[in-house]
């Protein structure tokens, strides 16, 4: 899908910044069906609810996402090549507190699994994605001590 392919134009966000900026895109995501609200930097984005592994709350994160080969959503937990992966992993990955994820496209809802890929599937779609979007590569130089998770969202059904 070499549509997909974008250069990165902008600097990248400290991690201080980061949640800051997550906040005002889930907030202008909820409220509007802007095309330029839904596609920031040249990547699309979705909208992703997910329920606190330890408060049971619900939480929102705002993330753009890459497409497999097959059209599945990958989304990166990355955080700027942090030393941690970012909290919306961890709750993503709990399956018992998260069975299914509510995402929300630009005019669309659907409920969706996380995949969280490895072995062969990581190396792949790791790749796959770092020749459209070289600046992941950068973030796991940042961060040599993890491997930068990558999650497929598998569609499952609508809203």
């Amino acid at each position: 899908m070499s549509d997909q392919r974008v250069e990165q134009t902008w600097e990248t966000p400290s991690l201080e910044e980061i949640p800051v900026i997550t906040k005002m895109h889930v907030e202008a995501m909820e409220s509007s069906d802007d095309p330029m609200v839904w596609s920031q930097a040249g990547m699309h984005h979705v909208l992703i609810r997910t329920v606190g592994r330890r408060s049971g709350n619900e939480h929102k994160v705002a993330l753009p996402y890459w497409r497999d080969p097959n059209g599945h959503r990958i989304v990166v937990a990355s955080f700027a090549g942090a030393k941690a992966h970012p909290s919306w992993y961890f709750n993503i990955a709990d399956k018992e507190a998260n069975p299914e994820l509510l995402i929300t496209e630009e005019g669309q809802q659907f409920w969706a699994v996380a995949d969280i890929c490895d072995g062969d599937d990581y190396a792949a779609t790791w790749d796959g994605l770092v020749a459209d979007r070289a600046w992941y590569a950068d973030y796991q130089a940042k961060a040599p001590h993890r491997q930068i998770p990558l999650v497929r969202l598998v569609e499952q059904r609508p809203a």
